[in-house]
């Protein structure tokens, strides 16, 4: 038995345990697969964290330890090398480490917090052979931060997510060519800070709205056939053009890891591949909660903290049968605006809506309707998809409305 389980040790894990904690709930367990708490940060050894939650530049490492620190500190308990195998809609969770074997928690809440995985080359369908070389970026990472490995000499680059930008980066400060970094779309998906410092200011040339399309090479890879695409996303055959390489790294996504969330019927969102949630980042599941990147994937570590502390504040109360002001506000979206979190609002106060919007826009409204009668409206001189956007909705607004539109308006 355990009042407040959460799965995942990384920073929404730790951040959600931290603020459950505060709000007076004791007995928490953190379960985490890795041999320490941290999660993907421990291997993102890049500045750029903690901007906005400790208002200094901190790498990953440091802001994972600012996190872990407190979880110590409080004495919140943990278990480590732990993989959790199910979770029951009642909140049983059977999980199982070398020391215990296989073992049942019942669960007061649960705090779903199991971060995301990467999309692979086999989720791609490229054209050739299947040689060594071609990895993830995030296992590049892995193996360059940790490991100490290099995987290759000349490098192409498929995909132009922060992780891809930032391996652009490293991969030629450890001594590698960094050849090109090709993106399908028409805009870049990753942070425009990154590509900033990643790309311009070590001149890597930046492919837009190219794509492989075919991989070369028996035992190992020799090179890449690169096109551009069409405004449908096809490869145009008259643009091909051969670059000869020993790796290419991708950079096409992240997926939320939610196969525990379907064992437990949570209902997922198809846009997002996180769970459907309201306000407090509740699920349908009454008494299981989502945060971090298991909900939808974040830019910056920063948010993915916010949340969690939401999440772990919603679970105390939950705990603690805090009673809130009901509502049932369904949010919906125009198309240009791709999804919301939350999805819905159940209770009546002040709720920080985030989105993301499907393309690069310039000078626009973001606008909330009920209805014909606008409840909301903000100016923003650029939006583009590698970037999360935000807006707080005040209570008084809310009112006895059923449902609110977002929508972009181009000015």
């Amino acid at each position: 038995m355990a009042d407040l389980v959460i799965i995942g040790g990384g920073p929404a894990g730790m951040s959600a345990a931290v603020s459950a904690y505060k709000k007076g709930i004791k007995d928490i367990l953190i379960l985490e697969r890795d041999s320490s708490l941290g999660g993907i940060l421990k291997q993102c050894i890049h500045n750029g964290f903690g901007l906005h939650k400790f208002k200094e530049e901190l790498t990953g490492p440091e802001y994972a330890y600012k996190y872990e620190a407190q979880v110590k500190e409080l004495n919140i308990p943990y278990k480590l090398n732990t993989m959790v195998l199910d979770i029951t809609p009642d909140k049983v969770i059977t999980a199982t480490n070398e020391e215990e074997g296989i073992f049942q928690i019942k669960a007061k809440a649960i705090i779903l917090a199991m971060g995301c995985r990467e999309r692979s080359v086999g989720a791609l369908n490229i054209a050739g052979t299947r040689p060594a070389g071609i990895f993830s970026a995030g296992t590049a990472q892995k193996f360059v931060n940790l490991e100490g490995y290099m995987p290759g000499k000349e490098v192409v680059i498929l995909g132009s997510g922060d992780i891809g930008l930032i391996m652009a980066r490293r991969m030629t400060l450890e001594g590698a060519k960094v050849k090109a970094v090709c993106e399908l779309m028409p805009y870049s998906g990753g942070l425009a800070r990154n590509i900033e410092q990643c790309l311009n200011d070590f001149d890597i040339p930046l492919k837009l709205s190219h794509t492989v399309v075919e991989i070369h090479g028996k035992q190992r890879l020799t090179g890449v056939t690169i096109a551009k695409v069409d405004e449908n996303r096809r490869p145009i055959p008259e643009t091909k053009e051969f670059i000869p390489c020993d790796t290419l790294l991708l950079s096409v996504g992240l997926i939320p890891e939610n196969e525990l969330s379907k064992t437990a019927d949570v209902v997922l969102n198809p846009v997002t591949n996180g769970a459907f949630v309201d306000q407090d980042r509740q699920t349908n599941v009454e008494g299981i909660f989502a945060c971090g990147n298991v909900l939808h994937v974040h830019d910056l570590v920063d948010f993915v903290s916010e949340e969690a502390e939401i999440a772990g504040e919603s679970a105390a109360d939950y705990i603690n049968g805090v009673k809130e002001e009901k509502t049932d506000i369904s949010l919906s979206t125009d198309g240009k605006i791709r999804y919301t979190v939350p999805s819905k609002i159940t209770a009546k106060k002040d709720v920080k809506i985030y989105f993301r919007v499907a393309d690069v826009f310039k000078n626009v409204k973001i606008n909330v309707h009920s209805g014909d009668e606008l409840v909301f409206s903000k100016k923003a001189i650029k939006v583009a998809p590698g970037e999360m956007e935000c807006i707080t909705l005040k209570k008084e607004l809310l009112g006895n409305k059923s449902e609110l539109k977002f929508s972009l308006e181009v000015l």
